[in-house]
């Protein structure tokens, strides 16, 4: 018989640090640190396991949220207003009222610019005068059939940019200071204006939302042919 041992005796014991592992097929020592360090990687591991689910479906949900919020509708605090042309909305009121403040600024904007020596930018307040004469109309118009009051003055950015075009002495830097404020400010309401004829369920606001892009869009298009709309002069703007 094979004997156990050298010397005979059992299983070798444990050194301090270490632990015996007494199976049949013989005597493996493990060490403690091996053993610590294992656990603590199990740890890590289960640590590792829970934090990153939460955090892969944590984030969209934060950033679902931001993109609502920048992309979301306005919100006066009235809620919806039946009528008898439909629902109608904080988006609906603030179109109106956005379509009203365009043109109290504008219009006189582009009185302003039949002074200069640039056909091209007497053509460009032409077009704002025709434009917006004809579109303050029909919001008025609208904004009474859907009992609602739209502001009787544009709003304080609005009046500091025509205060700007009106004490500006004429010449190129008038005529540039005109084109792209008025670039700027209309390209800010053609996006307003394309999301209310989106998702508007109002009648009238959608058939004045259908008009506005038209004449909105033809601004942005004769304020461009001027050839002066400048994005790093335009960036300088407030």
């Amino acid at each position: 018989m094979r004997p156990i041992g050298r010397s005979g005796g059992g299983p070798r014991r444990a050194t301090p640090g270490s632990l015996a592992d007494n199976t049949p097929g013989g005597n493996v020592l493990v060490s403690k640190p091996v053993v610590t360090a294992g656990i603590v990687l199990a740890l890590v591991a289960t640590m590792v396991a829970l934090v990153i689910p939460a955090t892969l479906f944590k984030e969209p949900r934060a950033l679902s949220t931001a993109s609502t919020a920048a992309a979301g509708s306005p919100d006066d605090g009235l809620g919806t207003i039946n009528t008898p042309f439909g629902p109608l909305t904080a988006l609906d009121r603030d179109l109106m009222n956005r379509v009203r403040q365009a043109g109290l600024w504008e219009l006189p904007s582009g009185a302003v610019a039949q002074k200069s020596t640039r056909a091209a930018v007497q053509e460009a307040g032409r077009h704002l005068i025709d434009g917006h004469t004809a579109l303050d109309q029909d919001v008025l118009a609208t904004a009474k059939a859907l009992n609602w009051q739209v502001p009787d003055q544009p709003s304080a950015q609005q009046r500091g940019w025509l205060a700007q075009i009106q004490a500006a002495p004429p010449g190129d830097t008038a005529d540039k200071l005109f084109v792209n404020l008025l670039r700027n400010a209309h390209g800010k309401v053609f996006t307003a204006v394309a999301q209310a004829r989106s998702q508007s369920q109002n009648s009238l606001v959608r058939g004045l939302a259908s008009r506005a892009n038209n004449v909105v869009l033809d601004h942005m298009n004769i304020l461009e042919a001027t050839g002066l709309v400048d994005p790093v002069f335009a960036a300088r703007l407030s």
